[in-house]
């Protein structure tokens, strides 16, 4: 039985898939109903950090996700996989503290902290055609 249609490579390829998009589908489902106001009467308030952590929790999940790709694939792309997530993780923190010292310095107008993560994914395609070898 075929859940998706195409073909995505190995098993390991086909339950990233899986996992990403029920992580990413609940992070979505969490964020628009937050932009249409279902939230907006804790928003500023203590059961706004709760908010906080539960649209955090796909992002972890994604995370997860990412990682168990590279534990149940072969070595090959569990080396390629990691150098490229690291690569990308290095480049996000690197522009993420730049614009931080820009703003403190510079007076550069606020980023908002989550930024960082669409921000790494961002990199991680950019990088990703470059690191092309596990060497």
């Amino acid at each position: 039985m075929t859940i998706l249609p195409g073909n995505f490579g190995t098993p390991a390829d086909r339950r990233y898939v899986l996992r990403t998009m029920a992580f990413m589908g609940g992070y979505v489902a969490v964020n628009v109903a937050a932009i249409y106001g279902a939230f907006d009467e804790i928003i500023g308030k203590p059961a706004g950090w709760l908010l906080g952590l539960v649209v955090a929790a796909p992002v972890a999940g994604q995370i997860w996700a990412t990682l168990r790709l590279m534990v149940e694939s072969d070595e090959f792309v569990r080396i390629l996989t990691a150098k490229r997530f690291i690569v990308a993780a290095g480049l996000a923190m690197a522009a993420f503290c730049g614009w931080g010292f820009a703003e403190t310095y510079g007076g550069a107008p606020h980023a908002a902290g989550w930024m960082i993560y669409p921000l790494f994914w961002a990199l991680y395609g950019v990088v990703t055609p470059f690191i092309r070898s596990t060497q």
